[in-house]
């Protein structure tokens, strides 16, 4: 998208998985990159060679996004090297099994803190320079564990639910600001979190059958509900969840 060009674009955990893929479209649209990764440096200066092959500058920042100082620098890093941040994508994300009445509260709080206080602490720390610019969109990664939840990871249902309820609120307080905010839900996706348990051979054909597409989504298929969100043509579009998940759920 020509109108992308020259946008700074902030998406956290984009080293691997969606978060890279979505990178790299926007890289393609001619905007400058930042991306935080968690530990993986090696995946995430991969990334960032790609993206610089396509011609855009990128930037790679570690950052746990559950910790407040680190979002706060990271933000301060990428204002520094860029300027300002015209697009915040909220991909960085955790889903691990936990079991209701043997989940221990470390395990709710890790996947509540990454997914959905992380959520948070970004948008809080970025909002400020959207208003003072005028003009922003954020784009928080949801899921449709969120919309209907899914068992034996009630703890991820429940923070990618918080991250659509986040997004509703926020987006009406925003719209007056010119901030759009929104989120993308996407079902299945072929990425390191999920590749283990897609390759069970008897667990796949099972997911493929309640998915009307006939299969799993892979990251590079959640990008352009991404862009679209990011451009101006989707303005007048407050608080939507947009499903990317092949028709498996409709809301």
């Amino acid at each position: 998208m020509e109108e992308l060009k020259g946008k700074t674009i902030l998406v956290t955990g984009g080293s691997r998985g969606i978060g890279a893929a979505v990178a790299k479209g926007f890289a393609k649209s001619g905007a400058k990159i930042a991306i935080t990764y968690r530990s993986d440096k090696r995946s995430a200066s991969e990334c960032a060679n790609e993206i610089r092959k396509l011609g855009s500058e990128c930037l790679i920042v570690k950052s746990r996004v559950e910790k407040a100082n680190e979002v706060r620098r990271t933000v301060r890093t990428v204002v520094k090297k860029f300027g300002r941040i015209d697009v915040l994508v909220n991909n960085a994300g955790i889903w691990k099994t936990g079991e209701i009445g043997k989940m221990t509260e470390e395990q709710w709080d890790e996947t509540i803190d990454i997914n959905l206080k992380g959520t948070f602490l970004y948008c809080n720390e970025v909002v400020p320079l959207m208003k003072k610019q005028k003009s922003g969109k954020i784009i928080n990664i949801s899921s449709t564990a969120g919309q209907r939840g899914e068992l034996f990871h009630s703890h991820y249902a429940a923070s990618k639910g918080g991250v659509i309820a986040f997004t509703k609120s926020i987006a009406v307080e925003l719209a007056q600001y010119n901030i759009n905010v929104n989120s993308v839900s996407p079902g299945w996706v072929i990425t390191d979190m999920t590749e283990r348990i897609l390759a069970d051979p008897s667990f796949r054909p099972e997911i493929n059958k309640g998915i009307p597409r006939g299969d799993v989504a892979t990251p590079e298929d959640v990008v352009g509900s991404v862009l679209f969100l990011a451009s101006n043509l989707s303005n007048h579009i407050v608080g939507a969840t947009i499903n990317v998940n092949g028709g498996s759920v409709l809301f």
